[in-house]
């Protein structure tokens, strides 16, 4: 399974993670529809996520202050800008999952009308919605974030294991 792993820096008003990379699992799973959603659903639960909706991403810039996130790809494709404003624009496919670490900013830009993504959360994180800057204890309380034990895609082996834990 493909990769892609990088970082994104304070940018605008969105915090973003310094520290945590954003990491893209390129066809993590390999049916499509109903399937692909429970497989996402499965495959998060198993590994400590637990999937929480499934929809689209939201179309404004956002992020979240109190969780780490896991997002599955089920259907359709798009466009995904992370970071904030004039971020980086990523591709993301029917099968492909991204595990954004607390802080990231994250909108869709240009999506297929079938576009379907379960979200999922590490067990006992509480998710928000922050569309603003953080106030300095909300930096604090992101900086000090837990990272979870497991990665939600790959489990004991994956990049939260050996990149955000390292």
């Amino acid at each position: 399974m493909e990769t892609d792993q990088f970082i994104l820096h304070e940018n605008d008003w969105v915090p973003n993670n310094e520290c945590l990379p954003v990491l893209i699992y390129r066809g993590a799973v390999k049916a499509e529809g109903k399937k692909a959603a429970e497989r996402f659903e499965r495959l998060f639960a198993d590994h400590g996520w637990l999937p929480q909706w499934r929809d689209t991403i939201f179309d404004y810039h956002h992020y979240h202050s109190t969780a780490h996130e896991a997002l599955g790809v089920a259907t359709g494709y798009g466009t995904l800008l992370l970071g904030g404003p004039g971020g980086r624009e990523v591709e993301v496919r029917a099968g492909d999952a991204l595990v954004l670490p607390v802080g990231i900013g994250h909108r869709r830009l240009d999506v297929s009308d079938d576009f379907l993504v379960v979200g999922a959360y590490p067990d006992g994180q509480e998710w928000d919605i922050c569309r603003e800057a953080p106030s300095d204890e909300t930096r604090r309380r992101m900086r000090d974030f837990p990272v979870p034990d497991r990665d939600p895609v790959v489990g004991e082996s994956g990049g939260v294991v050996h990149l955000w834990r390292n």
